[in-house]
């Protein structure tokens, strides 16, 4: 996650995961899915970014490996 022209507090990633796609673990973000829609938020320790500043997040996966179309906000 990449911050753009200005700071922000809090980020979110979207993302559709392929079919018998599962993820079992997730480090500097919060995991939440539904179905095939997961999604990451920051941690508390990572929301703030100052302005063009960036962060990331790993996570562990298993299934056919994809390319998705991620969607990032900041609320």
């Amino acid at each position: 996650m990449k911050a753009g022209s200005s700071a922000i507090n809090g980020w979110t990633v979207k993302w559709t995961l392929g079919s018998g796609q599962t993820i079992s673990r997730v480090w500097n973000g919060r995991l939440t899915t539904s179905g095939t829609a997961a999604t990451v938020t920051n941690e508390t320790y990572i929301g703030a970014l100052a302005a063009s500043a960036s962060t990331m997040f790993d996570f562990l996966a298993s299934g056919t490996a994809t390319t998705p179309t991620l969607t990032c906000t900041s609320p």
